[in-house]
């Protein structure tokens, strides 16, 4: 990655935020996805966010 990490929180009590939820394909909160550059979905993990595995992700 390009030394750049952008976190997008969605408030799924929220219209636009159910859409974005219903086009993710997620039902369960938390749920947090990786998108690579490209908007390719690089991995999803549904529950507590595993720091180690963000990090390993991001070339940290």
């Amino acid at each position: 990655m390009s030394g750049r990490l952008v976190v997008i929180r969605v408030d799924i009590h929220t219209r636009g935020g159910r859409e974005l939820a219903d086009q993710m394909g997620f039902e369960y909160t938390p749920t947090f996805i990786l998108f690579a550059a490209d908007g390719a979905e690089l991995w999803r993990q549904v529950g507590g966010l595993d720091v180690d595995r963000v990090r390993q992700s991001v070339g940290e």
